[in-house]
């Protein structure tokens, strides 16, 4: 199993990673709605190794037959390590090449909040949370934690919907209690 995982999660944190080394420095120029979409897309194309990473490991290492729970353990191992790759990239990425990145998001946010017709005490007390958030940022293992949120949701979802898929038992497999009718034996 680990072989498997280690493959599948190194190469989708992989994919991952070189998204974002080819989207942040371009982001001006994308905007960071189409940012945010070009971002998801990529996860959820990378996670598709999820898929890939069960099956292989259902096929060549557990002999044709894998249950759900272990399916689903390959799958969130593999995001895991995914994910990881996405956030050590992203500390990389931010805090060496894009220090300002914040300072850009939330200028491009209170502008959105005033043409969205926000007040100007709302404005206010948005820039402060901003300003707050932002100090919070600077450090290391709160930026990790932020950032590994956001590959997260779509791993999970990923990993059910690949363990479901994917998980099969043998023919006539006994299930633990025994009884050989419940698992298609004849009785």
């Amino acid at each position: 199993m680990k072989k498997t995982v280690l493959t599948f999660g190194l190469i989708s944190g992989a994919i991952m990673s070189l998204m974002m080394a080819l989207t942040v420095p371009f982001m001006d120029r994308i905007g960071f709605e189409h940012g945010a979409v070009i971002g998801y897309t990529s996860m959820l194309l990378a996670f598709l190794l999820v898929f890939f990473g069960i099956r292989s490991y259902r096929d060549n290492v557990a002999g044709g037959s894998v249950g759900f729970g272990r399916a689903l353990a390959v799958g969130l191992l593999i995001s895991v390590i995914s994910s990881l790759c996405y956030v050590a990239t992203w500390q990389v990425v931010y805090f060496n090449f894009t220090p300002d990145f914040l300072d850009k998001y939330s200028a491009h946010m209170i502008e959105k909040a005033r043409a969205d017709g926000a007040s100007e005490a709302a404005l206010d007390k948005q820039k402060a949370e901003m300003e707050d958030f932002a100090k919070l940022y600077q450090n290391p293992a709160f930026n990790a934690a932020i950032t590994l949120i956001e590959p997260l949701p779509v791993a999970l979802i990923v990993s059910l919907f690949s363990a479901g898929v994917l998980s099969r038992r043998k023919r006539g497999a006994h299930k633990p209690d025994g009884d050989a009718t419940a698992a298609g034996g004849s009785g």
